[in-house]
């Protein structure tokens, strides 16, 4: 009896011997193992130097009392040691880079500060109504614009969510179309197309592929600004020639969490004009390019915070 357990131990180490010199891999992570992880190489290597000094005490014996419980018992044994060696893989695996946190873009009723300025006169820019739609003047191009949180657009879904609370994506793109193409996409058009199209972030409002997706979806130019290029002459330079820029905004005067806002125009001072789906009180003031590049998003993903789009000048052509 004692013979055949000791046959049987004897085995599965043996066998687990084998397998480990087929695997050349195995042993090359070993071997960096215990340079790099002494602890964790002596918890993967101990039952395989258990298993050579009983081989050494048992000898060839174990090969004449072979029997099929030995058999089970080594399989385990293998199971176990190519457990160990996914173990010690995953151990020296690259970890990936964590995905960056999305702003949650909600409009709630939390009180955010007033703008640092009033009301523009209306000779800088005013909120005109005309063919049953409202227009931003005062840019280089009239803009569309949209209140997500109007009883017209507010309750209307947005996947399970609703324009008035996670909409400034779908609001904000169906301001910039509108404009720039000329055929106007309502919010509850735009938030449909971004459902279906993967746009949609249910209870965060919007991936920030939406600025690029729904741009090539309708035709338009999209193109990241980097930051360190975003400065006053550039920025002048879009707007002055009829360029929309896109901006997500984090928490400050737009928002608490992530909000997205169109830059439209640009006054003689220098001041930017914005078109703010969640307001048009602060779409009626002037704002500090400063104030803005210092409360954008820190999200970078699809080329965030800030996208410039223009008319696809070969579509313009045809």
């Amino acid at each position: 009896m004692k013979k055949d357990k000791l046959s049987r131990r004897v085995m599965r180490y043996a066998l687990s011997v084998l397998l480990l010199a087929s695997v050349c891999v195995g042993a090359v992570e070993l071997a960096v193992c215990s340079y790099q992880d002494p602890d964790f190489y002596q918890r993967i290597t101990a039952p395989l130097r258990e298993g050579f000094q009983q081989l050494a005490e048992a000898g060839q014996t174990v090969w004449t009392g072979l029997s099929q419980s030995a058999v089970q018992a080594a399989s385990h044994t293998s199971d176990r040691f190519h457990s160990g060696l996914e173990a010690l893989k995953e151990h020296f695996a690259p970890k990936p880079e964590p995905e960056p946190e999305m702003d949650i873009q909600l409009v709630d009723d939390v009180e955010l500060a007033p703008p640092p300025r009033g009301k523009a006169s209306f000779k800088v820019t005013t909120l005109a109504a005309r063919n049953e739609g409202q227009f931003l003047t005062g840019g280089a191009q009239e803009v569309v614009y949209f209140d997500q949180t109007t009883e017209r657009w507010a309750d209307q879904p947005y996947g399970t969510d609703h324009i008035g609370g996670y909409g400034c994506g779908p609001t904000a793109m169906a301001m910039a179309v509108s404009t720039l193409t000329g055929n106007i996409i309502d919010p509850v058009q735009m938030a449909q197309h971004c459902v279906d199209n993967g746009y949609w972030a249910r209870r965060q409002g919007s991936y920030l592929s939406i600025v690029p997706g729904v741009a090539r979806d309708f035709g338009l130019e999209c193109s990241s600004l980097p930051l360190d290029e975003a400065d006053e002459d550039t920025i002048a330079q879009y707007l002055a020639t009829g360029q929309i820029l896109v901006a997500l905004m984090g928490p400050g005067h737009f928002t608490n969490g992530g909000h997205f806002i169109l830059l439209r125009g640009i006054t003689l001072d220098g001041s930017i004009l914005v078109a703010d789906p969640a307001s048009p009180e602060r779409s009626l003031t002037t704002w500090d390019l400063e104030l803005i590049l210092g409360e954008l998003s820190a999200n970078r993903s699809s080329g965030g915070p800030l996208w410039v789009l223009e008319q696809d000048p070969f579509a313009a052509v045809s």
